[in-house]
């Protein structure tokens, strides 16, 4: 009997040491691409995104083309966005929110998708990105010729390019020809593009950084190596047999407010409503950059021609966002943006690979095929 007993014993010890299976994460939720606050986050992870580069130029939203979220419990939830976006005319160093910038004409168009996880926690007024990747194109230079055969077509950014440098270097003698007294020096060239007119004609976009001598000034000092760029200018230069005609305007950036420790302020929150209650923010502490990068890609006509031999189409925009590939989760520590020691631990799964519902892609701001990503 009491052998018996010393079995149950041990047999309940030893169920209740026994640790329970793990439970599988929740599922990601899948919402509309037009919900609101749907819309209202893409903005803001776009913002951010825009926010975190230092060259080239400001991505506008076009639409939602696909959208998840990950509840976390008390902490909020985790939004799973892809983006298709467009290339406009404001470089990111104007600082300009991307509603105000213009995109670019069909010839000039540069498209392509960004994929961004985006934290949000109302109760708490918390924003946040942690993470996000971009691949970008031009439109082919063969559809341009199709459907406009006199429209300027880009030119490959080659520094040997003689024609390219010529016409920006011009352009700029003729902005500060023309100044009263500021004089300005390249930085580089950004775009260009060429089309025959009554002769070749070359358009460049160019950065130029402020020139330590005023017009009225026959010495100065050396300017700095490390001087920021000031302004974007957009040149022409035609040639004709009998006559040369340039062209120049160019825009100079704000100067931008600064918060103390010498950072941009944090993201927007206008486009989201938040509570007002509870309204402290969660941390003083900075908060760290977004990870993540914008990848600019070839023409797809040229990078099927360099491919050809091996008989394997690339894949149009190969963006990918993987914070984890384990499908229960992983911790994803964003305690920083609280102040409770044990706040923030969120769990990240893998981003969705195809969109699994039907209210998705969302309405496109620009509906031609030309610039909307498979």
């Amino acid at each position: 009997m009491g052998l018996l007993r010393s079995l149950v014993l041990c047999t309940l010890a030893a169920c209740c040491m026994a640790r329970s299976p793990p439970q599988p994460p929740l599922p990601l939720k899948p919402r509309g691409c037009n919900d609101s606050d749907v819309l209202a986050v893409s903005g803001l992870a776009l913002q951010e995104i825009n926010r975190n580069q230092k060259d080239g130029y400001v991505l506008s939203l076009n639409r939602v083309h696909d959208a998840w979220e990950y509840p976390q419990a008390d902490q909020g939830s985790l939004f799973y966005l892809t983006l298709d976006v467009l290339e406009t005319g404001c470089h990111v160093l104007s600082k300009k929110a991307w509603k105000d910038c213009r995109e670019r004409t069909f010839y000039q168009s540069v498209y392509g998708q960004c994929k961004a996880i985006f934290h949000i926690n109302k109760p708490r007024r918390v924003l946040y990105l942690p993470a996000y990747n971009c691949t970008l194109r031009p439109v082919t230079r063969r559809k341009i010729l199709f459907m406009c055969p006199d429209c300027p077509v880009p030119v490959r950014m080659d520094p040997s390019n003689l024609k390219v440098l010529e016409a920006a270097t011009e352009s700029l003698a003729k902005y500060n020809n023309e100044s009263p007294s500021k004089q300005y020096s390249l930085v580089k060239v950004t775009k260009a593009s060429s089309q025959w007119v009554v002769g070749p004609a070359y358009f460049v976009e160019y950065l130029v950084k402020e020139s330590p001598c005023s017009k009225s000034q026959t010495t100065c000092s050396p300017q700095p190596s490390d001087s920021e760029p000031v302004g974007l200018c957009q040149g022409s230069l035609t040639k004709t047999p009998d006559k040369t005609f340039v062209s120049v305007t160019c825009d100079f950036f704000e100067p931008q407010n600064q918060v103390p420790g010498g950072k941009t302020s944090a993201v927007d929150q206008t486009s989201v409503k938040l509570p007002k209650e509870n309204t402290a923010p969660a941390s003083p502490h900075y908060k760290p950059s977004p990870s993540g990068s914008v990848q600019h890609l070839p023409d797809l006509d040229d990078e099927m021609s360099e491919d050809s031999q091996a008989q394997n189409l690339p894949e149009a925009f190969p963006v990918r966002l993987d914070l984890t590939t384990n499908p229960w989760g992983e911790d994803l520590d964003l305690s920083f943006l609280y102040i409770g020691p044990d706040e923030g631990k969120l769990t990240v799964l893998p981003f969705p690979r195809k969109s699994q519902h039907d209210r998705c892609p969302g309405p496109a701001k620009d509906t031609r095929p030309l610039v909307l990503p498979p």
